[in-house]
């Protein structure tokens, strides 16, 4: 079959490395690495997310979505409580509008195994619902020997306009937090360690009657927030590792949170505020500033991809800005598991 030539044929090598939806701010997508990241911290937990990505090459990739979290059952279950996750991404990438809906189910058991740590065991389900336009498509033999001609017959069988896959994901958590009641509070050392993977059933993955699979995708992350003793600066690293087939990520940095208020321990009244700045780097492809604004049980994120792969000459290393925005309640079972949630004074 002669070579396929979409009109943002530069981006096809990254279009392959990267299979799956996914975000550079990767702790704010925490189900969509992990369906046993659901409701280790918190009762509630919502995340939008939205990615413009290489406008300034082709027709921008867009990606979006929503994550809802719940725990269930906990204030029953001393020891033991279990949770839901619903995630829904969306993403539309080029000139031929290649795009994806991915919706996802998962349940998790959160179990105490020391007075603050807790491990989390999750699965998941659900589909990814792959579309493009073919009547956009260019061909190598649409070309007359100096430009793209329509009129001319390309000659090859034209894919199909969409196909859905299933999927199958699961995963474990390890959570370790002194305190975590309040969204922005600097309480000692917390984090969360974990593994999953995705795409056991190796899903079709082509718009043609036949062609590739999808490789299973194996996922290594671990979140850390540390905080310095006697002041009000924590330090955030983080680091994520994926393996899908052939293909790797490699993804970590820091950032430096600065606590602007603290929540008042006993009314209330007060609200806590936080700000953290920093910046991750993804091995051979980007640098990301990324600022994250905490209030309350709210917080807003924003970062940039600053492309340092082979693509600069092209995007002029323009990559692509992103948010997050989250809301959290905050756990209504410290005293259930042992006082893990109560409130440090600070001087």
């Amino acid at each position: 079959m002669k070579k396929l030539l979409l009109t943002s044929v530069i981006l096809l090598p990254f279009l392959s490395k990267g299979q799956d939806i996914h975000f550079s701010q990767f702790n704010e997508t925490p189900v969509l690495l992990n369906p046993a990241m659901s409701c280790t911290s918190f009762d509630t937990r919502i995340i939008a997310n939205y990615k413009n990505q290489w406008a300034s090459v082709t027709s921008p990739f867009q990606t979006y979505g929503i994550s809802i979290e719940q725990a269930l059952k906990h204030l029953k279950l001393k020891k033991a409580y279990t949770g839901m996750s619903l995630s829904i991404y969306k993403d539309k990438a080029g000139d031929a509008n290649m795009g994806s809906i991915l919706v996802n189910l998962g349940f998790n058991a959160v179990v105490k195994v020391s007075q603050y740590g807790k491990l989390s065991s999750g699965i998941g389900g659900g589909f990814n619902y792959r579309t493009i336009d073919p009547s956009k498509l260019q061909w190598e033999s649409q070309y007359n020997g100096s430009v793209y001609d329509a009129s001319i017959a390309s000659g090859e069988k034209t894919p199909i306009s969409s196909f859905v896959q299933g999927d199958l994901v699961a995963g474990m958590v390890y959570h370790y937090a002194k305190s975590e009641r309040y969204i922005s509070a600097q309480d000692g050392t917390k984090c969360d360690i974990g593994v999953s993977a995705f795409h056991f059933t190796i899903p079709k993955n082509s718009y043609m009657l036949s062609g590739d699979k999808l490789y299973t995708k194996f996922i290594a992350h671990a979140n850390f927030d540390i905080g310095i003793q006697n002041t009000s600066i924590a330090l955030v690293p983080s680091i994520l590792y994926m393996r899908q087939g052939p293909s790797q990520e490699i993804n970590g940095g820091c950032l430096f949170k600065y606590i602007i208020r603290d929540q008042s321990v006993y009314t209330g009244i007060v609200k806590a505020c936080a700000i953290s700045l920093g910046a991750y780097y993804r091995v051979g492809d980007a640098v990301i500033p990324t600022m994250l604004f905490q209030y309350d049980k709210y917080a807003f994120g924003v970062s940039y991809d600053v492309n340092t792969s082979q693509l600069t000459g092209a995007s002029k290393t323009k990559g692509g800005i992103e948010f997050s925005l989250k809301f959290n309640t905050s756990p209504g079972y410290g005293k259930a598991l042992g006082g893990s949630f109560n409130r440090p004074t600070y001087k």
